[in-house]
């Protein structure tokens, strides 16, 4: 099968980081096209690969898929037997749940909290509705912990898309330097020490001396 995955800058393009997890996931052997973001001739780039003029695009055999949703459903799709979501029916529609809830929410924490893998400083202050946004985002965390039935420490225990779909609130959570209950902080760190996020993450802070 052939996949071509076509990102924006890797040290802050938290929507193309999730494709890229979502597809180390399956095993297949892809190549990867990088198009910087905020530059002249970035829209006209994109504009040959999608309408959309967005990262992430996956280009197949079948034609090109945008979205980083749609592109992790597409990979569970074609890619069945390495289970990226939660194989028991009520985890796998809470994973779907939740991955569906950050994507389309969560402003106040983007906005205020943009995805950038060198930063190094607490928000200070705090919003009142970013406040708001971290503690439903950890309570999703916690209801996620808690319809799993697979060992293992990532939100499922086992990894599947969900961590491919939270690995940049972690980030966020991290750079931003949020006090986070043990359970949290563990899981931040779990996402940190995943190969295919340090592999993402040292290719990105390596963009920072090109």
């Amino acid at each position: 099968m052939s996949l071509h995955l076509i990102i924006g800058d890797k040290l802050l393009s938290s929507w193309s980081l999730r494709a890229a997890l979502a597809l180390e996931l399956t095993g297949a052997p892809y190549t990867e096209e990088l198009v910087k973001l905020g530059k002249p001739d970035t829209r006209e780039r994109l504009l040959a690969h999608s309408p959309t003029a967005k990262v992430p695009l996956l280009k197949t055999a079948r034609g090109t898929v945008a979205d980083s949703l749609a592109i992790a459903e597409y990979l569970a799709e074609q890619f069945p037997s390495e289970q990226l979501w939660p194989t028991d029916i009520a985890a796998r529609a809470q994973a779907r749940s939740a991955c569906a809830q950050m994507h389309s929410g969560f402003f106040a924490m983007r906005n205020h909290m943009p995805f950038n893998l060198s930063h190094d400083a607490p928000l200070n202050p705090v919003p009142p509705e970013v406040k708001v946004d971290v503690e439903r985002m950890l309570a999703l965390w916690a209801e996620c912990r808690a319809v799993a039935t697979e060992p293992g420490p990532y939100l499922f225990g086992r990894v599947s898309l969900a961590d491919a779909f939270f690995a940049p609130i972690a980030v966020r959570l991290r750079t931003y330097q949020v006090k986070l209950p043990a359970d949290d902080e563990a899981y931040v760190e779990t996402v940190y020490q995943w190969p295919a996020f340090k592999a993402w993450q040292k290719a990105g802070l390596e963009e920072l001396q090109s």
